[in-house]
C-alpha cells in the first residue's frame, strides 16, 4: 500500500499547503439519474502513486492479530484483534458495494492522540473489509477508534452503499497520560475520537474538500438522532444523524467551547474556517453546487474568501438528477466559467494551462498572493467514482470507476466491487512513484498528462476525445454485462464473479493499451511545436509520400501582446 504524506497543522488556524489535498462528492440515490449512490474521490498528493489496492475476503482464527500501519508513512502502530471474516476489497469499494472516502482537514493539533494504533487511513480499509452497509461501517469505525485510539488529525469520511450516503466527520481527543496502577504503564485516558455521522437526505448531494462541513446538528430525539451511548439503534433506518456523546463536553475540556450542547458546531469549533479554508477548499464544494443548482452564485463571495459568514449548506438539493458524466465531469473541474477560472489569467502561459505548480502561496514586492486550488490538480494520485445499484444483487451492486493521475486527462476504467483480482496495469507493486513501469497505468497517464501540459488547450482536446470515446462505451456495455452477470448469478454465484472480474481486468488493459496509442499519437502530432496536418483520421502526406509541411499556429493574441509589452523594443523589427 502506498501512502499519502500529508503534514498536519501546527496550530489551530488552517494550514493551506498541506490541507488542500483531497475532493469528495457525495450523491443519494434521489439525486441520481440511475437511482444509484455516488461518492467521489481524488487522492492528491505529490507523493503519491496511483494503484489499486486489493485485500482477498479470508476467514481468521479466534484470537488472530493483525498488524496496523499508518498510511501516511508506513511506520508500525500496533496491532489489533483480527475479525474472524473480513471481506474482498478492491480500492475503496468491497464486494457488499460498500465505499469510503475522505479528505483531510487537520483541526487542532493538540486533540492528536499519539499513542493511538488507528490513523485514518487504515480505518478506511480495515473497515472495508469488516462492514456490508454504511451504517455499519460507522458502528465499526467509531468502535475501533474507542477502542484502539485514533492517531490522525481530523477527517472527513463520505460512506456510501447502494441504499445510503453518510458523512462522518472525526477529530481526536488528545493524548492525557495516566499511570495504570495495575500495569505500571502509562495509558492514555482520553482513547479515542469525537465525531458526527449525517446521514444526506434522499434527493440531495454534499461535498467536502478538507474543511469541516458539519455545523449544528440534531442532538438526540429518540427517533432521528442518536448519540453513541444509544449505537445499538444505528440500524434503525429512521435515524439520521449519529455523534459522539462527549463531541461537546471534549471541546469544553480543551477551551475549544463554552456553549450550550443546541449551539454546538462541529465544524466552527474543530476546524474553525479561515480565508485559506474557504479559497482553497470550501470553493471546490462550491464549484461542484454551483454546476447542478442555479442558485449557489450567492456564495461566490464566501468562496472567494471575503464573506465567510455566508456559509454553504453541508447539502443541497440539485436542479435536476445527476448523470454518472456529470459527475466525472466536476471531478474534472479547474473553475470553469467562473472568477476563479485558471485558465484566464497570464499564469495560464500561451495555451491555458488551467494549473500552477506549487508552492500555492507565493510573495512578490511584499504582497502575499496565491495559487487557485481547483478540483482537477496535477498531483493525483489515483481518482474515483464509486456507483452504487441497489437494483442489482448486492454482490454485483458496486462499481469503482478508477482512474489514475490527473482526472482532467485520465479515463475511468470499470472495475466490479466484487472482482477476485485486479488488472496488472493497476495492481499495487507495478512500479512506484521512483521506479518507472511501461505497463503501469499511473506512468501511462502520466506520461500523456504531462506531455499535455505543455500545449495544453490543443493536446487536452485530443485527450478528451478520447476520455469520452472510452467512458461513453464502457457506460453502454455495462447493461450488456450487468445482465449476463445477474443470470449467472442465479445460477452460479462463482461464475458471475468471474464472469465480472474478467470484464474488469480486460477492460482495464484496453483502457491502458488506448492510452499508449495517444501517447505515440501526441508525440507525433505535436512535436517541436508544430502541429500535423490530418484528414480522414490520418496525418497527411503529400503526393510523393513526404510528410505534409506542418501548422505553425501563431501564439494567442493576448500572449503575443504579452510579450511585446514585456520587451519593449528589443523585439521590433527594424524597416530598413
Amino acid at each position: 500500500m502506498k501512502r499519502f504524506l500529508i503534514m498536519l497543522p501546527a496550530v489551530l488556524m488552517i494550514m493551506i499547503e498541506p490541507l488542500a489535498a483531497c475532493t469528495n462528492f457525495l450523491v443519494s440515490r434521489g439525486a441520481s439519474k440511475s437511482g444509484s449512490t455516488f461518492i467521489t474521490y481524488a487522492a492528491d498528493s505529490h507523493t503519491l502513486y496511483g494503484e489499486l489496492y486489493f485485500w482477498a475476503a479470508a476467514n481468521h482464527a479466534p484470537g488472530t492479530m493483525m498488524n496496523v500501519y499508518e498510511w501516511d508513512t508506513g511506520v508500525l502502530l500496533g496491532e489489533i484483534a483480527q475479525a474472524e471474516k473480513t471481506w474482498r476489497v478492491v480500492g475503496n469499494m468491497n464486494e457488499h458495494a460498500l465505499a469510503i472516502g475522505e479528505t483531510t482537514f487537520g483541526g487542532v493539533e493538540k486533540l492528536i492522540d499519539t499513542t493511538g494504533i488507528i490513523d485514518y487511513g487504515s480505518l478506511i480499509y480495515i473497515t472495508l473489509q469488516r462492514a456490508k452497509t454504511a451504517r455499519e461501517a460507522i458502528k465499526i469505525m467509531t468502535e475501533l477508534v474507542a477502542e484502539y485510539g485514533y492517531r490522525s488529525g481530523g477527517e472527513s469520511f463520505s460512506i456510501a452503499d447502494p441504499d445510503e450516503v453518510w458523512i462522518l466527520e472525526m477529530v481526536g481527543k488528545g493524548t492525557a497520560l495516566n499511570l495504570n496502577k495495575k500495569t505500571k504503564r502509562l495509558e492514555n485516558a482520553s482513547k479515542g475520537a469525537v465525531w458526527v455521522a449525517v446521514r444526506i437526505p434522499d434527493g440531495y448531494v454534499s461535498a467536502h474538500a478538507n474543511q469541516a462541513r458539519i455545523q449544528t446538528f440534531r442532538w438526540s430525539d429518540g427517533k432521528t438522532s442518536i448519540s453513541s451511548g444509544e449505537m445499538n439503534r444505528i440500524f434503525d433506518p429512521a435515524v439520521e444523524v449519529v455523534y459522539a456523546r462527549d463531541v461537546a463536553q471534549t471541546a469544553r475540556d480543551f477551551g475549544l467551547y463554552s456553549g450550550s450542547d443546541s449551539d454546538f458546531s462541529f465544524s466552527d469549533t474543530y476546524n474553525p474556517l479561515d480565508f485559506g479554508g474557504a479559497r482553497f477548499c470550501e470553493a471546490r464544494v462550491w464549484s461542484f453546487f454551483r454546476s447542478v443548482n442555479g442558485d449557489m452564485d450567492k456564495y461566490a463571495d464566501y468562496a472567494a474568501g471575503k464573506n465567510l459568514k455566508n456559509r454553504m449548506p453541508l447539502c443541497i438539493k440539485p436542479d435536476a438528477p445527476l448523470s454518472f458524466e456529470h459527475v466525472a465531469a466536476m471531478m474534472r473541474d479547474h473553475y470553469e466559467g467562473t472568477d476563479l477560472d485558471m485558465t484566464n489569467d497570464i499564469g495560464a502561459g500561451p495555451f491555458r494551462l488551467p494549473y500552477r505548480w506549487r508552492p500555492m502561496t507565493w510573495s512578490i514586492d511584499g504582497e502575499k498572493l496565491l495559487h487557485e486550488r481547483a478540483i482537477a490538480t496535477q498531483q493525483t494520485g489515483f481518482w474515483f467514482v464509486a456507483e452504487g445499484r441497489s437494483s442489482m444483487p448486492r454482490t454485483l451492486g458496486g462499481i469503482l470507476w478508477f482512474g489514475t493521475d490527473d482526472a482532467a486527462t485520465s479515463c475511468l476504467t470499470p472495475i466490479y466491487g466484487c472482482s477476485l483480482r485486479t488488472p496488472e496495469e493497476y495492481a499495487a507493486g507495478n512500479g512506484d512513484l521512483l521506479t518507472y513501469s511501461d505497463n503501469a497505468a499511473f506512468w501511462v497517464f502520466s506520461r500523456v498528462t504531462n506531455f499535455a501540459y505543455l500545449r495544453y488547450e490543443d493536446m487536452s482536446r485530443d485527450i478528451i476525445k478520447v476520455q469520452r470515446e472510452l467512458e461513453t462505451k464502457y457506460r453502454e456495455m455495462i447493461p450488456l454485462i450487468d445482465e449476463h452477470a445477474r443470470k449467472l448469478h442465479s445460477e452460479n454465484r462463482d461464475k458471475a464473479l468471474e464472469f465480472v472480474t474478467d470484464f474488469s481486468v480486460n477492460t482495464a488493459a484496453a483502457t491502458v493499451k488506448r492510452w499508449k496509442e495517444l501517447d505515440r499519437y501526441l508525440l507525433v502530432k505535436y512535436i517541436d511545436g508544430n502541429v500535423k496536418k490530418e484528414a480522414d483520421g490520418k496525418f497527411k502526406r503529400t503526393s510523393t509520400g513526404i510528410p505534409a509541411a506542418p501548422n505553425q499556429p501563431q501564439l494567442p493574441e493576448f500572449w503575443r501582446r504579452a510579450i511585446k509589452n514585456d520587451t519593449g523594443e528589443k523585439l521590433k523589427q527594424i524597416e530598413n
